[in-house]
């Protein structure tokens, strides 16, 4: 057996390392302390630290005929500033201009705003007070999951029931790498362009036209790569290159904005909380006849794509046969930041749910947790059920996967193990899991542009944003491989002249956005389309030149090409079909944990009575996972 051990050097150039461009200014936003107040004005501190401030941008320098918008998602438009009511605590309220990002900071952070609280009602912050008050976001009916199933039915088959019981999960920070940063700069013809990190450039070019009032074609969004995204820069990412572009189009300077980590946290949302009650009935086996869920969401202020995660979530969790399964989900607006996609957003939720729910049944039966899954795995009939007759005979591969995923991270054995040593251990537990997973994919429609130049190097253009799944890489390989059907000697050679070139939004449209682990597979896809293009206009050229001179290579095809006028670009838009662009992914995992148990040693304290000195153990540490 062969070990080859392969180095790599490079530098990977992002939004923050492109130089400043003369006379650069920099902006920081001052947002609001209250969930819900008044806003009567800002006043900035007179210090040293404030002394190179430029302006505050407001709503108030939106341009006649732009809108003060930040945000177009799926119906109505977010606000990019607070007017005369902030809605919540991390409301924009405005963009502080300076002269230095660190001077823009500090005068952001000890502004002074001027809140106005009476007169206005008290916020709704938990979803109990939104169900209180009917504070709800409308799930447009074609978004509505499929309940499947008579839950009266199948409550009254079971043996044991639980009634009632509650869950509730918390949110969670995107915590990315390079945290949300935008660089305008004004060009000519009343034009502008801007550099950001975003999962969907086109949406934010359209927004920034429609708040500065310009056709879209006046405003260009370039996106090299994303520093990490897990959802936070797609809609999220908006309101701060808008807010950059409006500050740069006022002051006719470039202006960058890196919006810090604390204010990055504060203002950006993050995933969705829920408080989840359900009630299910089982048989003394383990399987499981009926499941009815209430599912509160706290969407925040603003819809954001919230109304796609009554869908995720179900679906998410429809990986089990519960049987009959009934639920009735709320989205929630409250006086929160919103909520937006976060890495699987409601399939996180979803699968946890299930997980919960399946634990509970084992617990109250004092059977081993995997046998119930196994109890409530479907049958190919049960799947196509829930899931709408989407997968065909044979391709339902979860039991195999999981029976083999037993094999191959000796999971019994592995489970005995575990058992003696909890016994043998005091302060130290293991525990072992088998968890199945099942996806719905939905592919997007995707453009792609392949263009061969005269030296024979290639560019490449695709929708899809780089965001560290590697979609630069397959891309550069399905065009070596699709190109190479000319000759297939040719295409290990042809991936070293294949470039895969930056999004911009006035070069290729129609890009979409970057989510739902399908972009990397509907890009190579449409790249594919333009290379079979090309093919078809090379290949008789090929053989022509191959009867004249008996063989032929990559650069003297090309130069043939270029001079007999071959057409040596072609652009693709990829639509999946209509019965192929959904599917299901199955998947697997063991996961082994320790986890040390706390032991602390108590004195007293003459204020707060006996308080804990320190700990002796405590922690849980991974032990392996396997796939």
């Amino acid at each position: 057996m062969c070990s080859l051990i392969y180095y790599f050097s490079g530098e990977a150039v992002y939004v923050d390392d492109i130089p400043s461009p003369p006379n650069c200014l920099h902006g920081a936003f001052i947002y609001s302390t209250k969930p819900l107040a008044g806003v009567k004005g800002v006043q900035l501190e007179s210090n040293r630290s404030t002394d190179g401030v430029t302006t505050i941008i407001t709503f108030k320098d939106i341009p006649s005929g732009g809108e003060n918008v930040g945000v177009i998602a799926m119906s109505d438009p977010e606000p990019l500033f607070a007017d005369d009511l902030a809605r919540c605590a991390g409301d924009r309220i405005a963009v502080v201009v300076a002269d230095s990002q660190r001077s823009a900071d500090v005068a952001a952070r000890t502004a002074l705003v001027e809140y106005d609280t009476e007169n206005i009602y008290s916020p709704i912050l938990t979803v109990e007070e939104a169900v209180e008050k009917s504070s709800f976001f409308q799930i447009p009916p074609y978004m509505n999951p499929k309940q499947v199933g008579d839950f009266s039915k199948g409550m009254s088959e079971a043996d044991h029931k639980i009634l009632s019981a509650e869950i509730r999960l918390g949110s969670e920070y995107y915590f990315y790498m390079e945290t949300q940063t935008a660089l305008a700069i004004p060009d000519e013809d009343n034009c502008m362009v801007v550099y950001t990190s975003s999962q969907c450039p086109e949406n934010m070019q359209h927004v920034i036209a429609s708040c500065l009032g310009v056709p879209e074609h006046n405003i260009r969004v370039i996106t090299r790569r994303v520093g990490g995204g897990f959802g936070g820069k797609g809609v999220r990412s908006m309101p701060v290159s808008t807010a950059c572009a409006l500050a740069a189009y006022k002051l006719r300077r470039p202006v960058r904005i890196c919006v810090n980590r604390n204010s990055d946290m504060i203002m950006t949302g993050g995933r969705h909380p829920m408080k989840v009650t359900y009630s299910v009935g089982f048989k003394s086996s383990g399987k499981i006849t009926a499941l009815h869920l209430d599912i509160l969401m706290n969407a925040g202020i603003t819809e954001d794509i919230s109304p796609l995660l009554p869908s995720n979530v179900i679906k998410a969790l429809k990986k089990y046969d519960w049987g009959a399964l009934s639920f009735n989900v709320k989205l929630c607006k409250t006086n929160l930041t919103s909520k937006s996609a976060m890495r699987a957003p409601g399939e996180v939720q979803g699968s946890y749910i299930a997980e919960a729910i399946i634990e509970h049944v084992a617990s109250l039966l004092s059977i081993e947790v995997d046998s119930v899954r196994n109890k409530n795995f479907h049958t190919f009939e049960s799947l196509n059920l829930f899931y709408d007759n989407i997968v065909a005979a044979g391709e339902y591969t979860l039991p195999s996967i999981m029976n083999k995923l037993a094999v191959s991270s000796s999971f019994f054995q592995r489970s005995k193990k575990i058992e003696q040593f909890n016994q043998n251990n005091t302060w130290k537990k293991r525990g072992i899991s088998r968890v199945p997973i099942v996806y719905e994919v939905v592919q997007r429609p995707t453009p792609g542009k392949v263009s061969i130049l005269q030296d024979g190097s290639i560019v490449v253009e695709v929708g899809g944003i780089e965001i560290g799944q590697g979609l630069w890489t397959k891309v550069r390989q399905m065009t070596a491989y699709a190109l190479g059907l000319i000759d297939s000697s040719w295409a290990e050679d042809l991936v070293e002249k294949v470039r895969v070139i930056q999004a911009d939004t006035l070069s290729l449209v129609q890009a979409g956005f970057t989510a739902g682990s399908t972009t990397s597979e509907t890009s190579c896809e449409a790249v594919r389309l333009c290379c079979d293009i090309l093919v078809e206009r090379l290949t008789p050229l090929k053989k022509q030149l191959q009867e004249q001179n008996g063989s032929v290579d990559w650069p003297m095809l090309i130069r043939q090409a270029q001079a007999q006028s071959v057409n040596l670009a072609a652009n693709s838009y990829y639509v999946p079909e209509f019965d192929s662009m959904s599917y299901l992914n199955f998947g697997a995992a063991v996961s082994e944990v320790t986890c040390c148990f706390c032991l602390f040693f108590w004195f007293p304290h003459p204020c707060f009575g006996n308080v804990p000195r320190f700990s002796l153990l405590h922690g849980l540490s991974i032990f392996n996972i396997y796939e």
